[in-house]
């Protein structure tokens, strides 16, 4: 049986969709239930949801064999598992972003406010700035507004939210998008399987561009 670890959401679904047409399909999944975990046996699969965030944790600690996190997980956490295929759902970007008529001299410390601050202290040391990172979990978007902080690093996808809120995007840091994930134990003990769905995830994958 391989365990597969699907983010709950709209992206799991998508996602689910394309397990589904690689033949690995498991139709309780899909109706109305407050359940966690789906089993096809028939398939060999079976199937959990969790949290986003959390995917990284359960495939890097063996409760799940593969699955989906976004890449902006996998550069925060660093989590010790094999990234096997950029499945191009869910993208956007990780982006600097301030408002409209800030300009970053360089002449003191930058306030940065995001809940990405491995990503945020990595890009910085890139360009030799000095930061100070205020950690925020939600609302991020107030930080510059309420003069918290000078910018923020965050994910923007349509970029509605920034504008909504006087700001803009300064600087793109990386793109972003949705990654199949592998525990690297299972990896050795179930290769041929996982390498069997990743091939025709990746057909899909290439199919769609």
């Amino acid at each position: 049986m391989l365990n597969i670890a699907l983010p709950k959401g709209r992206l799991g679904e998508k996602v689910y969709a394309m397990f589904a047409e690689a033949g690995y399909e498991c139709p309780s999944l899909l109706e109305p239930s407050r359940k966690l975990i789906f089993e096809n046996p028939e398939a060999g699969v079976r199937y959990f949801w969790v949290k986003p965030s959390d995917v990284a944790i359960y495939v890097e600690r063996g409760a799940a064999d593969i699955g989906v996190a976004g890449k902006d997980i996998l550069l925060e956490y660093r989590p010790d598992v094999f990234e096997l295929l950029d499945l191009n759902l869910g993208k956007c970007r990780m982006a600097v972003a301030a408002k409209s008529d800030f300009y970053d001299d360089g002449s003191r410390t930058l306030r940065v406010a995001t809940k990405f601050t491995n990503i945020a202290a990595r890009y910085y040391a890139s360009k030799c700035r000095e930061i100070d990172i205020i950690k925020l979990n939600g609302s991020i978007e107030i930080a510059p507004i309420l003069g918290l902080s000078d910018v923020i690093v965050d994910i923007v996808e349509t970029g509605k939210t920034l504008v909504e809120n006087d700001l803009e995007v300064k600087e793109t840091i990386l793109p972003i998008s949705a990654r199949l994930i592998c525990n690297k134990a299972a990896f050795r003990f179930k290769t041929a399987e996982i390498e069997k769905i990743t091939s025709y995830m990746k057909a899909q994958v290439e199919t769609h561009d």
